[in-house]
Formats: C-alpha cells, sequence, structure tokens
C-alpha cells in the first residue's frame, strides 16, 4: 500500500489543551486498539450466516465498551449520563487518530450516533439516566423501529398503532429494513397514536424493550446469505407510559432528530475511507500516473473530507440544541453520489476480472460495484431528500399532494 499521513489533521495548529488531549487519545488507542495494519484492508463486512454476523457484531460492541471503561465514549455528553464532558473538538481529535487503527463500534455505533443526540435532545431527566449510560458503554445494544412496508422514505405515513391503556402503550403494527434487530436487547419506535390527526403529527416516539411479549423478529435473508435487516411484528405489545420521548402525538419533531443525525451518519461514514483503497488499486494496476484518474480521484477524497466535516458540524449543533447550519439531507445526498463515484472508479481501476475474482481485492471491489446505490436507498431515497432539500433550502414550490393537512385516517392508501 501507499504510504499517507497517519492523520489528515494539521496538529501544529492545536492549543495547548488539544495538544493534551491529542497525546493522551494516541497514548489510548496505541494501549488498546488494532493497528490497521493488523487488519485486512479489503475486509468487506456481510456474513452469510448469523453466527458470523454476531461475532461482528459483539465485536464493535465489545470496542465500545473498551471505550467506556477508559473514558473515551461520548465525550461531549454531559458527564451525568456516562459522556466526557469535552468540548466539540474532542470528537474531531479522536476521530483524526483513530483513523490508523481497525477498532470500531460496528453497528452499535450507529445506533448510538442516532439515538443518543436525541434523548439528549428530548427525554425527561430520568429516561436520559435510566438509557444513556448503558447505550454509551455498549451494555445495552438497540435497534431503529422506523420504516414499515407503506412507509419508507415517506416515514409519516407510518401506520403501526399505539393505544394507550391505563399506563401503558399498546402497540400492534409490522416494521422493516430493521439492521441488526435480531441482536438488539432495545429499541426506538414509531407509532401512529392519533389517527385523526395530519399524519406528522399524530406520531409518538416510544422505547420498547425488545424481549417484550408480542415481538417477532424475523431476518430477511439477502441474495448473498446475510440477514442484516429484518422485519419485526408487534402484536399487543405493552410498553410503559413513561418510556415516550417528546410529546405524545408530538415523536415527528424526535424522529427528525434521529433522522438528522442518522444522515450525518451515513455522509460521515466510518472507518477508513474508501480513497485509500482507491489508491492502493490505482497503483496496483498503473493508474496513478493518469492524469485523468488523479482527477477522479481527488475527487473522491474531497468529498469524502468535506462529508466528514458537514456530519461534525450537524451533529455539534444537535448536541448544542441548535438546529444544523444546512439540511442533513445535504449529507446523505452527497454521500451517495460519492458511493456510486467510488464503485465507478474501483469497477474501471481493477478491470473485468477483478469482478469474478475470489480474492480479497476482487472481493472488496465486487463489493463496491454491487452497493453503489446502497445509499441512494438506505435512509431515505435521494430523490426524497432532494425534494425536501428543495422544499426546505431552496424554497421551491411543494409537490401536489392531499396526504399533509388532512386525517391521517382519511388519506386514500394502497
Amino acid at each position: 500500500m501507499l504510504d499517507r499521513p497517519c492523520n489528515p489533521a494539521d496538529d501544529a495548529d492545536d492549543s495547548p489543551e488539544q495538544v493534551s488531549f491529542r497525546a493522551s487519545a494516541r497514548a489510548f488507542l496505541a494501549a488498546h486498539a488494532e493497528p490497521r495494519s493488523e487488519v485486512d484492508p479489503w475486509q468487506v463486512s456481510g456474513f452469510p450466516d448469523d453466527d458470523e454476523a454476531r461475532a461482528y457484531f459483539e465485536h464493535g460492541r465489545a470496542w465500545q465498551r473498551t471505550l467506556a471503561a477508559h473514558g473515551w465514549a461520548g465525550l461531549t455528553w454531559p458527564v451525568e449520563y456516562g459522556g466526557g464532558g469535552h468540548p466539540a473538538w474532542a470528537e474531531r481529535i479522536f476521530a483524526e487518530e483513530a483513523t490508523t487503527y481497525g477498532s470500531g463500534p460496528g453497528f452499535v455505533g450507529a445506533t448510538i450516533a442516532m439515538l443518543g443526540p436525541t434523548l439528549l435532545a428530548h427525554a425527561t431527566h430520568d429516561l436520559k439516566a435510566r438509557h444513556l449510560p448503558s447505550l454509551i458503554s455498549g451494555e445495552v445494544a438497540w435497534c431503529q423501529l422506523f420504516s414499515e412496508p407503506g412507509a419508507g422514505s415517506d416515514l409519516a405515513s407510518l401506520a403501526a398503532r399505539a393505544v394507550l391503556d391505563g399506563d401503558e402503550w399498546v402497540v400492534d403494527g409490522q416494521k422493516v429494513w430493521n439492521s441488526c434487530a435480531q441482536f438488539a436487547q432495545w429499541g426506538f419506535l414509531l407509532a401512529r397514536t392519533d389517527a385523526d390527526a395530519p399524519k406528522h403529527r399524530g406520531i409518538t416516539f416510544l422505547l420498547v424493550d425488545m424481549s417484550s411479549p408480542g415481538i417477532e423478529v424475523r431476518p430477511l435473508v439477502q441474495a448473498n446469505g446475510s440477514s442484516h435487516f429484518n422485519e419485526v411484528f408487534l402484536s399487543g405489545v405493552r410498553i410503559p407510559a413513561d418510556q415516550v420521548v417528546g410529546e405524545v402525538h408530538g415523536g415527528w419533531r424526535p424522529a427528525r432528530t434521529v433522522l438528522s443525525n442518522e444522515a450525518a451518519f451515513i455522509g460521515r461514514g466510518g472507518g477508513a475511507p474508501a480513497s485509500d483503497r482507491l489508491r492502493d488499486l490505482a497503483a496496483m494496476h498503473g493508474g496513478l500516473d493518469d492524469p485523468r484518474i488523479r482527477q477522479r480521484l481527488a475527487a473522491v477524497i474531497c468529498r469524502e473530507r468535506l462529508q466528514s466535516l458537514m456530519g461534525q458540524r450537524i451533529q455539534a449543533a444537535v448536541r448544542n440544541g441548535r438546529e444544523p447550519p444546512f439540511d442533513p439531507a445535504l449529507t446523505k445526498v452527497m454521500a451517495a453520489g460519492t458511493k456510486v463515484m467510488t464503485g465507478n472508479l474501483a469497477a474501471e481501476l481493477a478491470g473485468p476480472a477483478a469482478l469474478v475474482g475470489d480474492d480479497s481485492v476482487g472481493n472488496w471491489v465486487r463489493a463496491e460495484v454491487i452497493n453503489r446505490f446502497s445509499i441512494s436507498i438506505g435512509g431515505g431515497t435521494t430523490e426524497v431528500h432532494k425534494n425536501n432539500l428543495a422544499e426546505r433550502s431552496l424554497g421551491l414550490p411543494r409537490e401536489p399532494g392531499n396526504d399533509r393537512d388532512g386525517a391521517w385516517k382519511d388519506v386514500p392508501r394502497a
């Protein structure tokens, strides 16, 4: 592989406090993290059976526990909820130092990125005290229970119902595309609690114990044999009334916080950037001397760096109770385009032979090509996000629709 700087930052600009923090981060990582040189750089996720998938999930969870045990988890979270209480720059510096290591929290990190800021912004003190410490420590694994067969990118059309019965909500419905739900102990759920209200205003955000009676998780087996996604069926599931995040019927607000952080997380990415592997591919196949290849590679590198910075700004704003400085959908749309550029360039550099090879490089190239459009679909399709950007950021007229202002129960459904 090509030699490259250990991190993209110029630590000469660090303040004395930041210099000390960076030195501590380096020492911790050197003592506990797995050097990237010991990890196959061409490794791809996607496991053909649940045993391998669970092992990968638990490996990431173990790293999160290591971070928490040594005070490196939730760096900017309040100390009272298990965090470090550091300024926003702490996460940036730690992420820069971690780029040369292969250890990461995996999907556990994704749910922490989505749910943690949402609880901090919208939950009661009691809910924060109960759930945040075990979330950030990796003790309790969570899954997202949002999408439904008839409510994917148009999430507010969801039909799962929750009815208050005394001091419990009784939930019935179906969720789908629930990543790692088969391994999760708790889930964060959106349910319709007022069918007479417009679709965005009759939703409640609930926290549910995944071992509750009435919950059935069915893995969705993909073409490659893996079961990252699941269907979750809820039949008469009882949730204590105090497990509501935000206001009853006002769940769309915390849901948008989750979606903002999901977009930031997807856009920012994790682990070694794909451009590292593209540079290696270009070196293997003599492409580094081709100015056209160098220009395309530079475009990918610039986009990756910009996406990372955009994700950091979104999450910093949410943590501090502010609106993001720009629509988070922009990060998601940009990441989707970058993923397509990466897959196309990988295929061109490696050539057709790599797509049928069974070596680790061929496996990586094949995964990049097959998954070129994964980000265009997951977390809301690119087309829907572009519509939202046109309306919310550019002020363009909304698309015609009759499902926004009337009662949800009166909206025609297929």
